[in-house]
């Protein structure tokens, strides 16, 4: 296991602009997570955690700081360079899961596989694994109607580790579940975090299940503070 912590942010700083005003969503955020760990970002609604999300994804850039990636500067790096590392680097979860409808739940994680460039047998054992890891062994080749909330969620899960990132986001990857379930999956995802050696950035409002993270962050005027 790498010792580079996979995700580095270094005083990240982003503000926009509403008419003539500036609005600083982060100030000065420093953040690591390290290869492995669980960290719960639990900030309230406006308080700049989609900002946040967004520039760990490298899907905006900050006005000032630094964001790395498994010890790669995305700073120094183009667009095309930076879409490449987004692609092999980063996994993201959502609260929708976002699965083909028309496919089986091994064919949704052989598919990002094949895209990048894996073998069709490779992918299909990855995926297997991946499934069966979520305790979804028994429902590989059921399409998304045919699977609970919590089992088409579990399966997104498996589809955002199929490229083996070094990074996986999670934004409020429980807010359509029952308290039950939302455990279920957030105990798959410290599981697999801790068996894989990814690192998780996962934002909830759920305090319940922020708390069995590995750490617990929260941002104030535009700062990230440990909680």
């Amino acid at each position: 296991m790498t010792s580079e912590p996979a995700l580095r942010l270094s005083g990240v700083a982003k503000s926009y602009r509403q008419g003539a005003d500036r609005l600083d969503v982060l100030t000065a955020v420093d953040l690591e997570v390290a290869p492995g760990e669980v960290a719960a970002l639990t900030a309230p609604s406006g308080a700049g955690k989609t900002t946040l999300l967004q520039i760990a994804g490298l899907l905006d850039q900050p006005d000032a700081g630094a964001v790395s990636l498994g010890g790669a500067d995305v700073g120094k790096m183009d667009d095309a360079a930076r879409s490449r590392l987004r692609a092999r680097s980063l996994g993201f979860v959502f609260q929708f899961h976002h699965l083909l409808p028309e496919f089986t739940a091994l064919e949704n994680v052989v598919l990002p596989q094949i895209i990048g460039g894996i073998g069709k047998r490779q992918a299909r054992i990855r995926a297997a694994e991946l499934l069966e890891m979520l305790g979804l062994k028994d429902r590989l080749t059921h399409r998304p109607a045919e699977l609970s909330g919590g089992e088409q969620q579990r399966t997104a899960i498996a589809r955002a580790l199929a490229n083996k990132p070094r990074l996986v986001l999670a934004d409020e990857p429980t807010g359509n579940l029952d308290r039950d379930t939302a455990l279920g999956v957030i105990n798959a995802l410290l599981t697999l975090a801790h068996e894989t050696g990814v690192g998780m950035l996962v934002a909830t409002h759920n305090p319940e299940l922020a708390a069995l993270m590995d750490r617990r962050l929260t941002l104030s005027a535009g700062r990230l503070i440990e909680t």
